[in-house]
């Protein structure tokens, strides 16, 4: 065993999707990062599939813009379907549609592919060190950092390493999170389903559209699998062996019933998967974190699992930057738990609802649910959008805080080109309607909120005479729409995307830097 201890900023464990995304986060910060995982590669077969409007403006922060990596991401642009076993539509989602974040509201991605740009893009930084075949195990804490042993699974060696925070991304069944004894919250919802990944060939006429077929004889799911694929996914029955279903025979049986043969497709992987619903207690251990499938599991109904995952490292990263930067105080960290454990409940409650329509064998209660469905459909019920929760208590304030921004296209006197918001600013900002509304602001408080992620920006036509504050055109109006919505004349942006606050007037904008400011620095 070598004695050597190495010195990191942070040591990730779990190199998934994640793990990727936080190692590139805060490799592009400047922080020295190690991140290992104990399976000897990258998996290259499909897994996640779906992501929303949030989760591309999440990679579109790490530099990342899904629309310019069409090998990986696809939009969709048609309707969320779901159908009784007679076809019968019994409710559709509209995902046609921008969302407000300035995103598509729906995108379908090959999961080896994106992990393959994030993997690209964490190397590229020159921050991060990455190993495979390394099991990560926590030795201890003290108040200055946390140790870890690195054990090299082929070799058997080891090695020492102390970093001031250890990141668990390693799973739902997480060594990072059972060394911390957090106990886990199993709902006791569970489903075995088998997953099916197929490239069709040009003769596989096979339907575009995300689809929920509730039929109670096998539950099935068809939905886009990314870029030049497919996915089904089909409810095992309660009597049913999933070893005897989940063989290549068997399934082509299953896939026929959509005219997808051995003749016309590729399959390309199938498994049976355990569709769980859980988190963790808490996701904080000292200078310890989890995330991702280690803090919680949903079924896939909503399309939320990994997206969820990647919402953790949003949410996280910014506050590590601030501690390790003493800009800000260590209490800031817990509000990682209490804003991220609400909003992923609710995610969870979601997808369990959603899992209720279809997980039903029951032919006479599914009968019952199709004509309740089928007359709210009639009388025209409109089904209910997908939730955007809000974060659980922690850094935001009033009835506006908590909740996502919206993210519109602009140009500045130094960049005259159309870009999103966050692409020419960045994604944490004080956002005024008018400069007027900058009249309280000093420059010492801009100052602070610049040194803590957040310009001020202003949007309208006039600008700002102020050095200190940006004028932005507002392309589409769509701040104004925003203001509108909100009720407000400014909202202070997170960096994470998320509303801290709003307010209608100058004297308010500024008792609502000053609130975020010592909220923030704990001074």
């Amino acid at each position: 065993m070598s004695e050597h201890t190495t010195d990191v900023d942070i040591v990730i464990a779990g190199m998934g999707p994640v793990g990727k995304m936080m190692a590139l986060m805060m490799g592009r910060r400047g922080y020295r990062v190690l991140i290992a995982d104990k399976q000897s590669s990258q998996y290259l077969l499909p897994r996640a599939v779906a992501h929303d409007a949030e989760i591309a403006r999440i990679f579109q922060s790490a530099g990342m813009h899904v629309d310019k990596m069409p090998d990986a991401f696809e939009v969709y642009n048609d309707m969320y379907v779901w159908v009784n076993a007679e076809r019968k539509v019994l409710f559709e989602v509209d995902w046609s549609q921008p969302d407000p974040q300035g995103w598509h509201s729906t995108y379908f991605y090959g999961q080896p592919g994106m992990e393959k740009h994030l993997d690209e893009r964490m190397r590229a930084t020159g921050n991060v060190e990455a190993h495979w075949n390394t099991e990560v195990s926590f030795s201890g804490q003290d108040d200055q950092s946390v140790t870890v042993s690195l054990k090299d699974v082929t070799t058997g060696d080891t090695r020492a390493v102390r970093a001031k925070y250890l990141l668990g991304a390693d799973g739902a069944n997480s060594d990072t999170r059972k060394s911390q004894n957090i106990s886990w919250n199993d709902l006791g919802y569970f489903f075995n389903w088998l997953v099916v990944d197929i490239v069709p060939g040009p003769d596989c006429n096979v339907t575009h559209l995300a689809l929920q077929i509730a039929d109670p004889k096998r539950p099935t799911t068809v939905v886009p699998g990314g870029p030049g694929r497919r996915r089904w996914e089909f409810m095992l029955l309660p009597d049913e062996n999933p070893a005897e279903l989940d063989n290549e025979e068997n399934i082509w049986r299953l896939l026929s019933a959509f005219d997808v043969r051995p003749d016309n497709s590729t399959m390309e992987r199938h498994t049976i998967y355990r569709f769980e619903s859980a988190w963790a207690t808490q996701w904080r251990s000292g200078r310890v974190f989890i995330m991702g499938d280690a803090a919680h599991k949903m079924p896939p109904f909503a399309g939320q699992g990994l997206a969820s995952g990647l919402r953790d490292a949003m949410n996280l990263q910014w506050k590590l930057d601030l501690v390790l930067r003493g800009m800000a105080s260590d209490a800031l960290l817990d509000t990682y738990t209490s804003e991220r454990s609400v909003h992923i409940k609710d995610m969870i409650d979601f997808s369990i609802a959603l899992g209720s329509i279809i997980c039903i064998p029951d032919e006479e209660a599914a009968a019952a649910r199709d004509a309740a469905m089928l007359a709210d459909r009639a009388a025209g019920v409109q089904a209910a959008p997908p939730p955007k929760p809000r974060l659980g208590e922690g850094l935001w304030h009033g009835e506006t805080g908590g909740y996502l921004s919206w993210q519109g296209r602009v140009t500045t006197a130094a960049h005259p080109a159309t870009d999103r918001f966050d692409d020419v600013m960045g994604p944490g900002a004080l956002i005024l309607r008018d400069a007027s509304l900058a009249e309280a602001l000093d420059a010492e408080t801009v100052k602070q909120l610049t040194e803590l992620g957040v310009v001020v920006v202003t949007v309208d036509s006039a600008g700002s005479t102020r050095a200190d504050i940006t004028a932005v055109a507002d392309v589409d109006n769509h701040y104004a729409n925003w203001f509108a919505d909100l009720g407000a004349t400014a909202a202070l942006v997170r960096p994470d995307f998320y509303v801290f606050g709003s307010a209608a007037d100058s004297a308010a904008v500024a008792t609502l830097a000053r609130e975020f400011i010592t909220e923030v620095t704990g001074k």
